[in-house]
């Protein structure tokens, strides 16, 4: 399927084979977004890793400077005074073996889930239905555990997950198009720096292959990321 015109037409005011800046690659983006709503802004990066092998892998949370912009519905699963701890903290919804059981039944209209260690016995169960939705609560990206109000507030405040996939593709929201240009390339900033913080010591070769920067309805933009890292060292 081809692009529009409109599509086209912003592809046409950058260099599809050069890269830029973080801060001129943001300012690009934001011109071209020009959606009648606020475009969410993305960073797509192809990193040089074999997500095959589990020394290969490359996956946890960083909390952005400016948040994402976007609304957080969060379900918290635990019992007794860690829902109360949960409600307090801003959790959308709080409970246990109730919306297990309705998750069971489809139910997925959230975008994050925390539970505590007590509780994954259950909600391991729900691996089948959570986990192709990246929804399956896992230690590693702090969603398992004691500390629900914590792990709410992170999460409420701009703290998100990425992962790689099978093809080496990372790829997470780092705002809105009515952001400032400054929160976006700090927000990009912070996330490129904690990719190459927990690059995996059995990657060889170039690790970050392609990193780019687009609108959810604009061009994409290619980002300079060996420079990147040179002015943040």
């Amino acid at each position: 399927m081809g692009h529009s015109r409109r599509y086209e037409t912003m592809a046409a005011k950058r260099d599809p084979m050069s890269r830029y800046g973080v801060a001129e690659a943001v300012k690009m983006v934001k011109e071209n977004a020009t959606a009648k709503f606020d475009e969410t802004v993305e960073v797509a990066a192809n990193l040089g890793v074999d997500p095959r092998h589990a020394d290969q892998q490359v996956r946890g949370t960083v909390a952005l400077p400016h948040g994402t912009g976007k609304t957080v519905r969060v379900l918290v699963l635990a019992q007794g005074d860690k829902q109360k701890e949960a409600e307090a903290a801003g959790a959308d919804y709080v409970g246990a073996d109730d919306f297990i059981e309705k998750i069971q039944k489809g139910w997925t209209d959230v975008d994050v889930v925390i539970t505590t260690p007590d509780m994954m016995g259950r909600v391991g169960r729900l691996g089948k239905i959570l986990g192709p939705r990246g929804l399956m609560p896992n230690p590693k990206s702090g969603t398992v555990t004691m500390d629900v109000a914590k792990a709410v507030a992170e999460v409420k405040a701009g703290k998100i997950e990425y992962r790689v996939d099978k093809t080496g593709n990372v790829q997470v929201p780092v705002g809105k198009a009515s952001f400032g240009e400054e929160a976006l390339t700090e927000n990009i900033r912070t996330l490129i720096a904690e990719l190459q913080r927990v690059k995996p010591s059995a990657a060889k070769g170039a690790y970050f292959k392609n990193v780019t920067v687009s609108s959810t309805m604009g061009a994409g933009v290619r980002v300079d990321v060996l420079a990147e890292l040179q002015s943040l060292s």
